[in-house]
């Protein structure tokens, strides 16, 4: 087993950090802050299609603003689940290792219902209206996919994190 670089450390030692606890202490809201993270990478999400596919320009400002409150939110899940998605391999436990792999399952199988609806509903639309698919459509579909299938983990690990029953120095690693 390779030993840890600095690099692992400064990441561990930032993954766990509990500055930002009073963000995440109790399961409620854990959820509010992931319900709040979906909602900015949705509206981050769409101002930055409207920018480049809709060559709106006040998406540019929208993408300014939304920015540092996205960032913020993804630093807190990322506390609240002490860098479970973050972290090598080498820096996690066994238990903190076989969460991390539940966590992907679980993700893979919710990103895979949503492909499953997006495809079926975009293929109704399709069959069932005058509506033709173009580059446009076909970049924003598959943008949106990407960005699920890049999140999810992220939202079912805050989703799945549990309040901390430990103290400071049980957090010795």
């Amino acid at each position: 087993m390779r030993t840890a670089t600095r690099f692992d450390q400064r990441m561990y030692a930032l993954m766990n950090r509990r500055e930002g606890a009073p963000l995440f202490a109790t399961a409620g809201r854990r959820r509010a802050l992931v319900a709040a993270h979906v909602l900015l990478t949705g509206a981050t999400a769409t101002a930055w299609l409207a920018l480049v596919v809709g060559d709106a320009h006040w998406a540019l400002f929208a993408l300014v603003a939304l920015l540092l409150p996205w960032v913020v939110a993804t630093g807190a899940i990322n506390g609240a689940t002490r860098g479970l998605l973050e972290l090598r391999g080498r820096m996690l436990d066994e238990r903190q290792l076989a969460e991390r792999d539940r966590v992907r399952a679980v993700a893979h199988r919710v990103t895979t219902a949503l492909l499953l609806a997006g495809t079926a509903g975009y293929g109704a639309l399709l069959w069932a209206t005058e509506v033709r698919a173009d580059g446009t459509h076909l970049f924003t579909v598959l943008f949106a996919a990407l960005v699920a299938h890049w999140l999810t983990p992220l939202w079912v690990a805050g989703l799945r994190a549990e309040d901390d029953v430990h103290g400071d120095a049980d957090d010795l690693h």
